[in-house]
């Protein structure tokens, strides 16, 4: 079967997944890409809730055009990071995401460093938003979701 055949998802997965093929890599992602999006939506809700709120439904719908129950996974997620980021004391949101947001960019590294590959996305941008899919896949395998 050729390229052209396979859903755009599974060719992005596939692409994706490339990159991740050593345990520890694929284990400290499963950590530090949940961890990166909390951070990436904590320092946009320190910014403003609606531009958190706004990067979530952007990012859906392009979850959306690439697979529904990806869309669906990745929404449950995302609220319960918002519910989370809108339980804590507002002036604990900044330095907390800050901290977080650096240290799970070092956990990426040090497991790409492991997997003696680079990330995906100094090929292709699109892969920052890959990633949780990626991880979010993982999940889904694991209890036979089809996505």
């Amino acid at each position: 079967m050729s390229t052209l055949t396979h859903r755009r998802i599974d060719v992005l997965l596939t692409r994706y997944a490339e990159s991740h093929q050593h345990h520890v890599n694929e284990l400290i992602h499963c950590l530090c890409v949940p961890a990166i999006v909390l951070a990436l939506l904590g320092l946009c809700w320190s910014l403003s809730p609606m531009l958190a709120v706004g990067l979530v439904l952007v990012s859906l719908a392009y979850y959306f055009t690439l697979s529904p129950p990806f869309a669906l996974g990745m929404l449950l997620m995302a609220s319960v990071m918002l519910l989370v980021l809108a339980g804590l004391p507002p002036r604990a949101v900044l330095p907390a995401s800050a901290a977080i947001f650096v240290i799970a960019w070092i956990g990426q590294f040090i497991g790409h460093k492991i997997e003696g590959k680079k990330p995906s996305f100094f090929e292709d941008v699109r892969f920052l938003l890959i990633g949780p899919l990626f991880v979010l896949s993982l999940f889904y395998r694991r209890f036979r979701i089809r996505y």
